[in-house]
């Protein structure tokens, strides 16, 4: 981990994580991955809104396609799991995001609950339950767990992720009362410079 980045997890100054968090765009462009410009807004402005205006919120099955692309555009590419994410039925994928939201703000069971659908993992689930939760539940990213020293190497069960969350929620309420989880999560991998930045 770069001492940058190291920097701004440590750092009480409101400033600098804005400046991280208001970089984001910018980030996401310096990625050059077609399509993650477009994915990126989608996911960042309109889903929320979407999700949150249905009387049980719950995302589509097109919509999980996407959300799935947005996450492996932004961070690895795993072709195999979006084959599987494709397969579940548009039935069972309102069924079980309308169940997971009324599991929050439990710290694993919305995220249990949502990984049984083929070719979801926690990190796709927590993308799912930001829509609505954003100071809840920080989507799960291996480049931002990987600047927070306590949380030790990045592993994917529900456990780490409980405890990743719980970070990033106590962090947000550091900052600023108009700061979310999610807000800390953006600017954690903007201020690395995404995957990009950690590969350059």
């Amino acid at each position: 981990m770069s001492g940058a980045a190291a920097d701004l997890w440590r750092s009480s100054d409101t400033a600098q994580w804005r400046r991280a968090l208001d970089a984001y765009p910018d980030v996401i462009l310096r990625q050059n991955v077609a399509k993650l410009p477009e994915l990126d807004t989608w996911y960042c402005n309109e889903l929320p809104s979407l999700v949150a205006q249905r009387a049980s919120p719950h995302v589509t099955q097109p919509e999980l396609v996407r959300l799935t692309e947005w996450k492996m555009h932004r961070g690895v590419w795993r072709a195999p799991n979006l084959v599987r994410v494709r397969s579940n039925a548009e039935s069972l994928v309102i069924d079980v995001t309308t169940r997971a939201f009324t599991l929050c703000p439990h710290p694993t069971k919305p995220i249990k609950a949502i990984a049984t659908l083929d070719g979801v993992g926690p990190a796709t689930a927590s993308a799912v339950l930001a829509t609505v939760f954003p100071n809840r539940y920080p989507f799960f990213d291996e480049l931002v767990a990987a600047q927070i020293p306590e949380l030790g190497p990045v592993a994917w069960t529900l456990g780490y992720y409980a405890k990743y969350a719980e970070f990033l929620c106590v962090r947000a309420a550091e900052i600023g009362a108009d700061w979310s989880a999610v807000n800390v999560e953006r600017a954690m991998w903007s201020n690395v410079g995404g995957k990009q930045g950690i590969q350059a």
